[in-house]
């Protein structure tokens, strides 16, 4: 890898760390490739995505970021799973290190603030972006459902009444 391809490296880890929301910086040593092409199918699938880079590079691309506190992490064979959601990664991560004892977590960053290994797991646990927003959706509609019941409601009594004076009429 020469000079240039080093410099290219280290801008797009560099906007990698400015852009997510979430980094987790974990262990990988003896996955297999299938093993590896997994965890970036499930990443891609969640939104979000993996990258195993030099760590001296991207030591360097984590200077003046938010998240440069994640830097001590980077030792041994070390890969990035990170997405704009700040849940997604995470989400990711922790599934995939369940499954597999040789995906170890480290620790991450989310913004400013550091992550470790629990802090990772705390915040896998959070609701997705989607699931907060179909939460909020729901409830936001459940108030319009209950007014249009309430409001059917007395009609259809007075129907069934109706229809029931009928009944007893015509007998």
């Amino acid at each position: 890898m020469d000079r240039a391809q080093k410099e290219q490296l280290v801008d797009e880890l560099g906007q990698i760390f400015e852009s997510s929301g979430v980094v987790v910086v974990s262990h990988y040593a003896g996955l297999t490739v299938a093993e590896m092409q997994d965890l970036r199918a499930k990443a891609r699938d969640a939104g979000g995505s993996v990258r195993v880079a030099k760590n001296r590079l991207a030591k360097i691309a984590l200077e003046g970021k938010p998240c440069e506190s994640i830097a001590d992490l980077l030792t041994g064979m070390t890969v990035l799973t990170y997405s704009e959601d700040p849940v997604a990664a995470a989400k990711v991560a922790q599934e995939f290190a369940k499954g597999n004892d040789k995906f170890v977590i480290l620790g991450g960053a989310m913004g400013e603030n550091a992550l470790d290994v629990a802090g990772v797991e705390a915040v896998s646990k959070m609701p997705s972006r989607e699931e907060l927003i179909s939460t909020i959706a729901g409830m936001l509609g459940a108030p319009a459902s209950n007014i249009a019941g309430a409001i059917g409601a007395p009609a259809s009594n007075i129907a069934s009444i109706l229809s029931t004076i009928e009944d007893k009429a015509a007998a």
